[in-house]
């Protein structure tokens, strides 16, 4: 049963998109276990750029099966807008392409009260992409949520409807949509998804028999994790480790767990951020960086990396290796700072007080910098020796070793190295 997964280590956006269109290529299935739409991976395949947003990115290569598994929360109508781009790029889904019938369906009521909530009193903003993630998250744990097996019979979906009006529409400025307006575009877009629509546990469950190779595809990051990360400014679902077997169904142990992390650092939506510049140098970051969101292109909040946080999320995930992302937006700067801890601060985990965390202060490592431009490097031993240095230090500061670095957009611009390089 050969698995691995590639998961966020920060508050997303830190590239595993790229990461998991390249090793999804060798990879007969590729699963997405949460999240949904809010989630925007982009990937420059032959032909240019695409980014995805509920489809797992393994959908780029045509001898790869695709799952979305139950974990997931799935607006139907975007998803049908994105299946057709993707088939309009010539990647073909028929065959390739299967959702869980348990995956909870974002209805147009929990936009409307995402977007009415976001609205509201800024003490009660979370900054989300207002897509409706967390309503529809919130109505699966009361158990008032509509799913995707009820998308195919109008019985179901008519009594799964009223029951989250029912206990939602109080919610909303009385703006919110009815039963009757939510039917039919929703039984019209489960008869388009019906042949995607099926048990993905118990498909999963089998392939493992077969020893399928099997990639897990975490989207966000772990600090925005609903449990362990800075609550309450976090994602609606698990995004470590242990959000894998509820998310797939299955009681399952992943062999390889490759955690994903820029070279800096970054942030959108509110939260705290204690390694965030709001200076030159972070504008300078964000603009080498193209950091803006793939899904509603808000600028990013950008810093220096958090080692101390990083290595909190390497343990609560059970990381094996290492992917650093971005090195080369480095390039350029005479020092790079890391942070190492916080001032006032020892104990060796991260605070579960949010109001706490917030005014946490942090301590810098300031290491030598490198003015080469390595976006051409394709092996570690060709990085300048202060961007060696600099890798060096992350390693061993995490614990965890590090397998991949990347140093641009472009899939070759990626390769394997078995520990960080040495002199």
């Amino acid at each position: 049963m050969p698995t691995t997964a590639i998961l966020g280590l920060q508050w997303g956006d830190e590239g595993k998109g790229k990461l998991v269109d390249s090793i999804s290529a060798q990879q007969d299935f590729c699963v997405r276990f949460q999240g949904g739409g809010n989630a925007g991976h982009t990937v420059y395949p032959e032909g240019g750029k695409i980014v995805l947003h509920h489809l797992p990115t393994g959908v780029l290569h045509k001898d790869c099966i695709n799952v979305m598994a139950q974990g997931m929360v799935v607006d139907p109508l975007r998803l049908i807008d994105e299946i057709a781009e993707v088939e309009g790029r010539g990647f073909k889904l028929d065959g390739r392409l299967f959702i869980s019938d348990r995956c909870s369906i974002t209805i147009p009521l929990h936009l409307t009260l995402d977007v009415d909530r976001e609205a509201g009193e800024k003490a009660n903003q979370i900054g989300t992409t207002k897509r409706g993630i967390g309503p529809t998250y919130a109505d699966r744990y009361d158990r008032v949520g509509v799913r995707a097996a009820d998308l195919l019979d109008e019985t179901s979906l008519r009594e799964a409807l009223q029951r989250a009006v029912n206990v939602r529409a109080c919610q909303t400025d009385g703006n919110a949509p009815g039963v009757d307006d939510m039917l039919k575009p929703l039984l019209d877009v489960g008869r388009k998804l019906k042949g995607y629509i099926t048990d993905t546990s118990l498909l999963l469950a089998e392939s493992m028999k077969e020893d399928k190779h099997i990639l897990f595809e975490g989207a966000q990051g772990a600090m925005l994790d609903v449990s362990q990360g800075t609550y309450p400014y976090v994602t609606s679902s698990h995004t470590t480790a242990a959000g894998i077997p509820s998310g797939v169904g299955l009681a399952l142990m992943v062999d390889k767990l490759i955690g994903v992390t820029k070279a800096y650092c970054t942030r959108v939506g509110e939260g705290p951020f204690p390694t965030e510049l709001n200076d030159d140098i972070g504008a300078k970051l964000r603009e080498a960086g193209g950091e803006f969101g793939a899904t509603t292109g808000r600028p990013r909040r950008c810093g220096w990396i958090d080692l101390f946080a990083l290595r909190y999320v390497c343990r609560t995930s059970g990381i094996t290796h290492l992917a650093i992302t971005k090195l080369d937006v480095l390039s350029g700067f005479e020092k790079i700072k890391v942070g190492v801890g916080y001032e006032g601060y020892d104990a060796p985990g991260m605070p579960a007080d949010i109001r706490r965390f917030s005014a946490l202060k942090p301590k810098y490592e300031s290491l030598p910098g490198w003015k080469e431009d390595i976006g051409s490097v394709r092996d570690a031993a060709d990085l300048p020796a202060n961007a060696r240095t600099y890798l060096r230090y992350l390693e061993d500061f995490v614990g965890v070793p590090i397998g991949i670095v990347s140093v641009g957009p472009a899939r070759e611009a990626s390769f394997e190295t078995h520990g960080a390089p040495k002199d």
